[in-house]
């Protein structure tokens, strides 16, 4: 089987820092290799991979701003389509763009929806729905006007996030510092719980994190430790007491949650989108609705077993896992 990866290219592949699409793409194209397949990944060219890596961009737009980010898209997935006859199926990491060639190219083409931007995007996925091959990342995120061919779970490499089973006594928000993550809600719940928050992230609204968040941080109580890469992330997931996701917006996944649960740190989270299909009330994790509540839920923090949290998230959101039930997805296509 010869599958074409197409990541994006915003970061590099796997990401240095900040990158779920690309973090998640790097852990399918490593897990698919391991399993024998032929893969091309298509991504910046200074990514990493064991897989044949292939691109036109040397830098990700993200990181160097003089690229211009359309036009580097643009010659990104021109480039592999304009290959696609060498693959038997293409596994589209790049949101709507790469379908608007789908009709023009034989190769058959699986697009991972990684959430919608924008309800506005929906008129290129309605328009390809019949030519197309869909997968979502959860339950929650499907759109009722579009056909899905399987739910697929994102996957986390296990050994990139060790057990820890002895915590130290801080919260942590980790993610985007915007306000649908709920990065000032994260603050308030520390506080009325009289515990220590570590927020680290990158910062994708600058007014709100200069207005609402920055003068919250105190060094004292409040720490912002900036956006972190990997080595650092398992280390503050690992030993927080508890991870604090206090989402504002129904998200489709939240990678960061299956980290955390990886590490034995329980994931306090506003119950919106698919935090009911990643955590399990009382066992894991605590879904609440308010701030009062997620206080209250640092509180019984404690009495949560870490190796169960452990141990659901590598039977639900394993590298493994997500490569397996990717595997019998290519597999149906194929058939077809």
């Amino acid at each position: 089987m010869r599958v074409a990866l197409l990541s994006s290219i915003a970061w590099r592949t796997p990401p240095r820092q900040y990158g779920p699409w690309e973090q998640v793409a790097s852990y399918l194209t490593e897990g698919l290799v391991e399993k024998g397949v032929d893969v091309t990944l298509f991504a910046t060219t200074d990514s990493v991979t064991t897989a044949k890596l292939e691109g036109s961009s040397p830098a990700p737009y993200a990181e160097d701003r003089s690229i211009d980010p359309k036009v580097a898209e643009c010659l990104h997935i021109s480039h592999l389509m304009e290959n696609a006859s060498r693959f038997d199926l293409i596994h589209n990491h790049f949101d709507f763009l790469p379908l608007t060639y789908s009709k023009l190219i034989r190769t058959p083409m699986l697009t991972t929806i990684h959430g919608f931007s924008s309800p506005k995007i929906l008129d290129v996925y309605r328009k390809y729905n019949g030519s197309c091959f869909y997968a979502s990342i959860s339950n929650a995120d499907r759109s009722d006007e579009l056909d899905y061919i399987a739910t697929v779970y994102n996957g986390v490499e296990g050994k990139d996030f060790p057990f820890e089973r002895s915590p130290q006594d801080y919260l942590l928000f980790f993610g985007r510092i915007h306000p649908e993550k709920g990065t000032l809600e994260a603050i308030q719940i520390a506080r009325e719980s009289g515990k220590v928050l570590l927020i680290a992230g990158l910062i994708q609204d600058d007014a709100y994190f200069e207005q609402k968040i920055k003068p919250c941080i105190d060094e004292r109580s409040v720490f912002y430790i900036g956006n972190v890469g990997p080595s650092e992330r398992k280390t503050l997931l690992g030993k927080a007491l508890a991870l604090l996701h206090p989402i504002q917006f129904d998200e489709p996944f939240g990678l960061s949650v299956a980290e955390s649960m990886f590490c034995g740190t329980p994931v306090i989270a506003f119950n919106r989108g698919s935090m009911c299909e990643l955590i399990v009330h009382g066992k894991t994790g605590f879904l609440v609705h308010t701030i009062d509540e997620a206080v209250q839920a640092v509180k019984k923090v404690t009495q949560l077993d870490r190796q169960e949290c452990r141990q659901w998230a590598k039977a639900m959101f394993s590298k493994e896992k997500m490569v397996d039930n990717y595997m019998k997805v290519y597999e149906e296509i194929l058939r077809r």
